[in-house]
């Protein structure tokens, strides 16, 4: 169990945001909101290196989970690694991304029917309001709560969403505080589909 936990969470914990601004000869963690998932490497480097950290990112996730059973590991133990090891990459003094990504990689192959209508509520939301920090939060709520209709015999991955999701608001507790105070910035793209006075 330990092994399984080591392997994903050096699997999760390669900072592909801070790679992709190290490779502009920037420290991504010094522009924007700080962060080096998706969003925030959007918002400073653009679409043409932000969709690569996507999709590396939920690779990170799906990979070796994937994998796990090739090697006697617990598929459920491997993606927990996965999505805490993003979350406090060692390579960044143990203070990574938000772990919504890997997270979503994770769930794909473990609970991919809770995943569907967690994923639907979050384009919901984000559709409506342009806010990527809201709609990832109800994700991560949604997810673990529709693990107990469509996988409730299953106690490991129940608990292994529950902690994630409560690791993941407490990470995203800077975005609650500005989302409260009206000054969380919205979705760029959203921004240049809808319009700023929307």
């Amino acid at each position: 169990m330990v092994w399984a936990f080591l392997i994903g969470f050096l699997c999760g914990s390669v900072p592909f945001g801070y790679l992709a601004g190290a490779v502009n000869r920037i420290d991504i963690r010094r522009y924007g909101s700080g962060n080096i998932g998706f969003t925030n490497v959007q918002r400073v480097l653009g679409l043409k290196w932000s969709i690569p950290v996507l999709v590396l990112d939920i690779a990170k996730g799906v990979l070796p989970v994937i994998f796990a059973r090739s090697f006697n590991l617990l598929p459920v133990i491997v993606g927990t690694g996965a999505v805490l090891g993003h979350i406090f990459s060692p390579w960044l003094k143990f203070n990574g991304g938000k772990g919504v990504a890997t997270f979503i990689g994770v769930a794909t192959v473990l609970c991919p029917r809770s995943l569907f209508w967690s994923l639907l509520l979050f384009l919901i939301i984000l559709l409506i309001t342009g806010y990527v920090s809201l709609s990832s939060i109800s994700l991560a709520l949604t997810l673990p709560l529709m693990n107990l209709i469509f996988y409730r015999d299953n106690l490991p991955l129940i608990l292994s969403t529950f902690i994630i999701t409560t690791v993941i608001i407490l990470r995203h507790n800077g975005n609650i505080r500005r989302l409260l105070s009206k000054t969380e910035p919205k979705f760029g793209l959203w921004l240049k589909l809808f319009g700023k006075s929307v």
